[in-house]
């Protein structure tokens, strides 16, 4: 292949463009043949059986071959990586340089471990073709190999502010020859405290180069943070006014505390197949939850920030293998889990954010699919859940005929269909907290990193 067919890549000018006229939605039937993407990437996607570029992809890559600034605006799910990774691995097919030790040519910023891993999975598919290295650094593994692959030079960082700053104060990595910076779920690094970080991040950039800006919602900080972050970037948002996932099916159970383990084994019973996700507040319950349904003959793993990253990293694989079918976790992982066949999202507890109530449920319905979510409501989440409903601008309807419903003063709901989650009948006398054919298998708090400050690791990978 010559670099005769690719778009060539130029940093923006320093003086200002007019602002470009709105993104068109994508024409039906676009493909990713149709995008001017280089053959080895497009021979990865067909590997993949990826034929047509979601909505977000489909506006964005172009512009992003040209070499422009972007803000992004999209709920998790719509295939954003792609929509970033793609065209830095075509830019720098384009322009093939060698590796220099500590000096990365582009840069992602993640807000978590789960999400860096992933993003760094994305650009090993997507390059398997292309003579480029990437590496992914965040907490819970050995900080040697992480110093060797940054001293044998990689192309591409994927990173968690806190570890990249610790990198960076050490010497082991510069930031002054990164071409392209990605700067991911925007809104969450301002959730978990890392704006200064990022602030501080930006400041070491040279001031020449490719910025692009993904978030799922835009908050003032977030839209003051692109002031000094982009020059004359396009713009595109493929959010809908109602910040909800439309394609799932969302339901409400309201019963006692003391009743919401008994109610989830019973509907883990009246669901038996798929993934299933639940959500809790505490990383202490995420463990006394896992124990719980463990007695109950379950089999369930946690995932919170307490946990080792290699801890997490297991917890996840036997999620995504179905070796666990059930992965208990907290709002760390609410938009870092992108695992295919997770059909039920349970709210075990409603969030104090009602913004993590949609990047909860988001879990499920992605890739076009559709997928359900149950939230449990006892007498004391009332408030939270009429804040949630609020934001999503619509009532959620009440799940009804479970065994452990009581009584409640709510907006009007739709019941849910008697036939989408109807009791079983009783077989054998067993009670209803139990699902039949289940044997015995015998046996916190809110701080924490949340990308894993305390150690280091790494991914590297030749494509």
């Amino acid at each position: 292949m010559t670099t005769s067919t690719l778009i060539s890549h130029t940093h923006p000018p320093s003086h200002p463009k007019p602002a470009p006229a709105p993104v068109p939605a994508p024409a039906t039937g676009t493909q990713f043949t149709d995008l001017a993407l280089a053959e080895p990437i497009l021979r990865a996607l067909q590997q993949k059986d990826y034929a047509q570029p979601s909505p977000i992809q489909a506006q964005a890559i172009p512009y992003l071959l040209q070499g422009r600034d972007l803000i992004g605006v999209a709920q998790t799910g719509t295939g954003k990586t792609a929509a970033f990774a793609l065209p830095i691995l075509h830019r720098f097919a384009a322009n093939p340089a060698p590796a220099v030790p500590r000096r990365p040519r582009a840069l992602i910023l993640a807000p978590t471990r789960e999400l860096a891993a992933q993003i760094a999975q994305s650009f090993a598919a997507y390059g398997k073709f292309l003579r480029l290295t990437h590496a992914a650094v965040f907490g819970g593994v050995s900080l040697s190999p992480q110093i060797r692959a940054l001293s044998r030079g990689v192309d591409i960082l994927i990173a968690t502010p806190g570890r990249l700053m610790d990198l960076e104060r050490q010497k082991h990595v510069s930031l002054d020859r990164v071409e392209v910076f990605v700067l991911d779920e925007a809104d969450r690094m301002l959730d978990l405290g890392f704006i200064n970080d990022i602030r501080r991040i930006i400041g070491k950039l040279p001031p020449r180069r490719q910025s692009l800006l993904f978030s799922a919602t835009m908050p003032p900080a977030i839209q003051d943070l692109t002031s000094s972050l982009v020059h004359n970037p396009a713009r595109i948002e493929v959010t809908p006014d109602a910040p909800t996932v439309e394609r799932i099916d969302q339901r409400v159970c309201h019963v006692e505390r003391g009743q919401k383990c008994a109610l989830l084994v019973h509907l883990l019973g009246q669901h038996p197949q798929g993934l299933v996700l639940v959500f809790v507040r505490m990383k202490h319950q995420a463990n006394r939850l896992v124990d719980q349904l463990g007695q109950q003959g379950i089999q369930a793993e946690a995932i919170h920030g307490n946990k080792s990253q290699g801890a997490r990293q297991r917890a996840l694989e036997n999620f995504r293998n179905g070796r666990s079918r059930v992965l208990v976790a907290t709002d760390i992982a609410a938009r870092g889990i992108d695992v295919k066949g997770i059909t039920l999202v349970i709210n075990y507890d409603l969030p104090e954010e009602p913004e993590s109530y949609v990047h909860r449920i988001g879990r499920t319905a992605r890739a076009g699919l559709d997928g359900q979510a149950i939230a449990f409501c006892d007498s004391s989440e009332r408030p939270l859940l009429r804040t949630v409903e609020r934001l999503i601008r619509r009532p959620i309807a009440v799940l009804k005929g479970h065994p452990f419903e009581v009584a409640h003063h709510a907006t009007p709901e739709r019941p849910a269909p008697a036939s989408d989650w109807a009791p079983r009948p009783r077989q054998g006398g067993h009670s209803p907290n139990r699902r039949p054919g289940f044997r015995p298998s015998g046996g916190g708090n809110r701080s924490g990193s949340q990308d894993g400050r305390q150690h280091s690791g790494f991914r590297r990978a030749r494509f």
